[in-house]
């Protein structure tokens, strides 16, 4: 059960308890947090200049290939509700992510508060402190809930991991793994045409 406190910082919420889409939009504070399974989980710290260079680079490469087109590319903060099969309902939806960038081809899963629904394409830029998360947390997140396609970027290594859902089976495999110049595919969107390099444009200092 949701505790009945007042509610005006992160601080205030239970780690043991479980919270919906709704208790979420309760919440007066304006730091960003994420619902994993009903679990709050908060930003371990802010985004160091490799991570948002990656992020940059990456959303100008798709934003300007899907310009003008359905399909669309956001940019954290931006809200991605995954729900559980027909439980659609602000307390009925338990997992809130903030991706670092994400793809929706399907338009009709786009409102005015985010994505509700799976979108076709996620890409997390790690750093040191989210990356455990990255790879384990909301790798098996984003595999449950059917998301097509999964990028984890490590800027520091100057890598990028593709996974893609195998349909027979519903999970994830490593479709490439990419640490240097060369095209980087999009099962997703196989004309977007990236290249290493536009994501990794100079050496890591």
């Amino acid at each position: 059960m949701t505790p009945t406190v007042l509610i005006t910082s992160p601080a205030d919420l239970d780690p043991h308890g479980t919270y919906s889409y709704a208790d979420y939009l309760s919440w007066p504070f304006e730091e960003l947090v994420e619902l994993w399974r009903g679990k709050v989980m908060r930003r371990m710290s802010a985004p160091a200049d490799p991570h948002q260079v990656a992020v940059g680079n990456l959303h100008l490469a798709f934003g300007n290939h899907l310009r003008r087109q359905r399909r669309q590319v956001r940019v954290a903060p931006y809200d991605v509700r995954l729900p559980q099969p027909g439980r659609t309902t602000d307390e009925t939806i338990y997992t809130v992510v903030q991706p670092d960038i994400c793809v929706i081809c399907d338009p009709t899963k786009i409102e005015h508060r985010g994505c509700l629904g799976a979108p076709d394409l996620i890409i997390e830029v790690t750093s040191s402190r989210t990356a455990a998360r990255d790879w384990k947390g909301k790798f098996d997140l984003y595999e449950e809930a059917g998301v097509g396609e999964y990028w984890i970027v490590q800027p520091l290594e100057q890598d990028i991991a593709v996974f893609v859902c195998d349909a027979a089976t519903a999970r994830y495999r490593l479709a490439g793994e990419y640490g240097g110049p060369g095209p980087v595919p999009c099962a997703t969107l196989p004309g977007l045409g990236l290249d290493w390099a536009d994501v990794f444009p100079e050496p890591v200092a």
